[in-house]
């Protein structure tokens, strides 16, 4: 659904797409359209979005977004992405409201997972 002034889509880099997809694939299920052999879509994942091809790659250090997604078992998704060839950056650790950890996926891109179980 396309709502109006809603944030919509998310686009992240990758140095090696196909990387991105198995990684993703086995963490999180997710399925993907190619448009070439430097793009790669996703749908229905919580916000639509795609991999494009960058040398680059997204960290909040160096002030980019963070992309937080949300987990009933933090542990299980702790280790499926650590099976899956992701680095635990941040190990777990409790705020006020929940548990989180930050990961970066094959090609150094950083994102957190969090639960308030």
């Amino acid at each position: 659904m396309n709502d109006h002034e809603k944030i919509n889509y998310v686009e992240f880099p990758a140095k090696d797409i196909e990387a991105a997809k198995e990684f993703f694939t086995a963490v999180f299920a997710w399925s993907f359209v190619d448009y070439g052999p430097g793009y790669s879509a996703f749908t229905n994942e919580g916000i639509d979005g795609g991999f494009f091809k960058s040398d680059l790659c997204s960290s909040s250090e160096h002030g980019a977004a963070l992309i937080v997604f949300y987990s009933n078992d933090l542990d299980t998704t702790k280790s499926k992405i650590e099976n899956a060839g992701g680095s635990i950056i941040k190990p777990i650790f409790s705020f006020p409201g929940g548990r989180r950890f930050h990961f970066s996926d094959p090609n150094g891109n950083e994102y957190a997972v969090w639960t308030d179980k």
